[in-house]
């Protein structure tokens, strides 16, 4: 297909998924706090021309966020005075040429890879990383050369490998493929038509070997691994739901919704109270009308209800949301930074 009736397709698909989403908003009665984001929000730009921070994570030092971009490789963010710098690639890095860590230039994604779901294993120090082309990849604890060490499941080769989290218990790895059909960069084909044929997997770290837990699912995007560790949550962005997935104990292999949402989905991670921050690509805002700030993440508790809600201009799109020492921290598969949003005053 040529490019640009590729792009003016994209385009149309992109308003056929938001008229439902229009429907959903207008309908869905709003019964928690919403709060702006951009007051008190620090700023990590990326260098350039590098961009899209869409998953972030921090070591078991406290170190971090560390966070995959457009280019393929995995960056650390150093603080101010250092900014980000590079912590692991992979092997396109040094066997492709366009790859190569001198180059500025802007490569199509699936030459060099895109790293979007990681998680470190804090015990050993490795970072797993969920590459939307490459497959599953295993970062040593000290950085460099990202290893792959899973690129198929069930005799079925990955193909959009997305969101990803690590049982700290048990070392393994939970991961999600959003479409047999569709790769990354026609993730709108995925939502628009319906594809039912995404997988949650998990990588037994032990054995060494990738399991299909479910397959024939509905755009299966970001995943965090419950509290009791006998089910993960798994965000379905086609469904705009969490659905909560039973892997272990007496309902393995059973799964229910979990909560519905004011928007599609992206990666959810545990809020360390027994709930989760869930980051909406399209939130409840894009029903209110031209001005107002879209709803960019909310906040679901134990129970499954949604406690609180942000909004704000500086991500118009959200991919998502950590809560660590006392700050929120957000990635964007759009933008060209990463942000910092203290939630409380450090003690003095």
């Amino acid at each position: 297909m040529a490019s640009g009736a590729r792009s003016s397709l994209h385009s149309f698909l992109a308003l056929l998924v938001l008229l439902p989403l229009v429907v959903l908003s207008a309908a869905a009665a709003v019964s928690y706090e919403t709060k702006s984001m951009d007051p008190g929000l620090v700023v990590m730009a990326l260098p350039e021309p590098v961009s899209g921070p869409e998953s972030l994570a921090f070591d078991g030092r406290g170190g971090g966020p560390y966070s995959g971009v457009s280019d393929g490789r995995v960056l650390r963010w150093d603080g101010g005075l250092r900014g980000w710098t590079v912590y692991a690639y992979n092997s396109k890095h040094k066997s492709v040429a366009l790859c190569g860590p001198d180059k500025k230039l802007v490569v199509p994604e699936s030459v060099c890879g895109r790293p979007l779901g990681l998680q470190f294993h804090r015990r050993s120090g490795e970072l797993y990383v969920a590459d939307a082309y490459l497959g599953l990849l295993r970062v040593p604890a000290r950085g460099g050369l990202a290893e792959v060490v899973a690129a198929e499941a069930g005799g079925e080769p990955f193909n959009f490998l997305n969101g990803l989290d690590v049982d700290q218990r048990t070392g393994d790895v939970y991961f999600t493929d959003s479409s047999t059909t569709y790769q990354r960069s026609d993730y709108l084909l995925v939502v628009a038509l319906g594809d039912e044929t995404g997988r949650l997997l998990r990588y037994n770290r032990r054995a060494r070997r990738v399991e299909v837990l479910r397959a024939g699912l509905s755009y299966p995007n970001g995943v965090a691994v419950g509290g009791d560790g006998e089910h993960v949550v798994v965000a379905h962005t086609a469904l705009c739901e969490l659905r909560r997935h039973w892997v272990r104990g007496p309902r393995a292999g059973a799964s229910e919704t979990f909560v519905e949402l004011p928007g599609y989905p992206d990666n959810v991670r545990a809020d360390g109270r027994g709930g989760y921050w869930v980051a909406l690509s399209k939130g409840a805002g894009v029903a209110a009308g031209a001005g107002a700030a879209p709803t960019v993440a909310v906040r679901v508790s134990p129970e499954g209800n949604v406690t609180e809600a942000l909004e704000g201009f500086s991500f118009v799109s959200v991919s998502e949301v950590a809560e660590r020492g006392g700050a929120l921290w957000v990635g964007s598969v759009d933008t060209p930074y990463a942000g910092e949003l203290r939630r409380r005053r450090p003690s003095v």
